[in-house]
């Protein structure tokens, strides 16, 4: 079996696992959202992810995920909608206060897939240094180039990483401002209250 044999068998055994991978992803995120319907939970992709134990990232990536999720998302808010009518003014701050926590969930899955990321560098320049002597020059080239791939990807990561702060303190700023504005209006509700038994 040649090089370019063994290397071509690798990577559609490679292929071939990430599909069964994202198979069984998808019937955990089914059976997830089963459950969540089951116990009338709100239906959000951070919820959906832990449950399913799968990143945010897969349900937003993958097609099948994310029609399931919107698709369970929206006969949840059918449902609430029957159930309760109209909302409160109180229930505004819980979808802001949900997004600052999916951002710094998200914020701390960039830092790990980053730490991973660069240990895996690390990892794959000792194996090229082990092993440069004994490749080809067509291999070596290969092995440079699979480098610079890598380096790309620390660099998307950490452009990602800086954007997801950006995203988490506009949320944090939004989260204070409408608790400011949620304890004024409970203040201007409660003067004449406090003003009629004065009187």
């Amino acid at each position: 079996m040649t090089f370019q044999d063994s290397e071509a068998a690798r990577t559609a055994a490679a292929t071939q696992a990430r599909r069964v991978g994202i198979a069984a992803m998808i019937q955990r995120v089914d059976r997830a959202l089963q459950q969540m319907r089951r116990e009338r939970a709100a239906i959000t992709s951070a919820a959906v992810a832990r449950r399913a134990a799968v990143s945010r990232s897969f349900l937003y990536q993958n097609a099948d995920a994310r029609a399931l999720v919107t698709a369970a998302a929206a006969g949840h808010a059918r449902e609430a909608d029957a159930r309760a009518g109209a909302p409160t003014p109180a229930t505004g701050t819980g979808p802001w206060r949900e997004r600052a926590l999916n951002a710094e969930s998200e914020l701390k899955r960039a830092h790990g897939e980053i730490i991973a990321q660069r240990g895996r560098i690390g990892e794959l320049l000792g194996r090229i240094r082990d092993l440069e002597h004994d490749l080809p020059e067509d291999g070596v080239a290969r092995t440079i180039t699979e480098n610079h791939a890598l380096r790309v990807q620390v660099r998307q990561l950490t452009q990602d990483n800086r954007r997801l702060e950006e995203r988490l303190a506009g949320a944090r700023d939004t989260n204070r401002f409408l608790d400011k504005r949620i304890a004024e209006l409970e203040a201007e509700l409660a003067s004449p209250q406090a003003r009629r038994e004065a009187n």
